[in-house]
């Protein structure tokens, strides 16, 4: 076997060797941290929610007269009025040891159902925005997704859709209003969401020039 192969393998080897075992040393600290972590979040008293950025749904700003025969956009409307009610919160991008830092273990129950509440809504919201765009009802869904990224939502759709709609009226204001709120997210998304929104913008500042 030609020595230089030989060594070459040999060293690979043991490349992969110590990085397996220094994947296996980290996986275990992090699992550990974890584990301390979530002990002392279980320990921390339930805090007052009062403080909590609670979203209070505007049903009567919304379109609900328009398309309302269409059993999608029925179907949207009912979701919400349902919604309406109930206490609504957007945690995303929060693991549940951070709330129970932030609020408490105690008020774990009550904080998902509110995050799942929001999470129903910003879904809703898209999916009835949708339906308004494919009739050609733009101007409506514009509602409907203008008020979705006062939430924070994350749903990329949203904002490039907004982005498109504004950057077709030359409207870079919007579009900057927009990247100003998407900096704040706490989501796997911002990264992609900010990019198009830059595009849009770069696109109506290309035009311009």
């Amino acid at each position: 076997m030609n020595i230089g192969f030989l060594a070459s393998f040999i060293t690979f080897s043991l490349l992969v060797s110590y990085n397996i075992k220094k994947q296996a040393r980290r996986g275990r600290r992090n699992e550990k941290n974890f584990w301390a972590r979530e002990a002392q979040a279980n320990s921390v008293r339930r805090k007052p929610l009062d403080g909590l950025n609670y979203v209070k749904i505007p049903l009567e700003r919304f379109p609900t007269h328009v398309l309302n025969e269409n059993p999608e956009v029925l179907e949207c409307i009912g979701i919400m009025e349902s919604l309406t009610p109930l206490k609504i919160v957007n945690l995303t991008g929060w693991t549940n040891t951070e709330l129970k830092l932030e609020y408490g273990a105690a008020n774990i129950t009550a904080l998902s159902e509110y995050d799942q509440n929001y999470t129903l809504l910003a879904r809703t919201l898209q999916k009835w925005a949708d339906a308004l765009l494919e009739a050609g009802h733009d101007d409506d869904a514009v509602i409907l997704m203008d008020f979705a990224v006062s939430t924070h939502t994350d749903i990329s759709r949203t904002y490039c859709q907004l982005a498109d709609y504004w950057a077709a009226r030359g409207r870079g204001d919007k579009i900057e209003e927009m990247m100003r709120i998407a900096e704040g997210l706490r989501s796997a998304n911002k990264g992609a969401i900010l990019r198009h929104l830059k595009q849009s913008l770069d696109g109506i500042v290309g035009v311009l020039w």
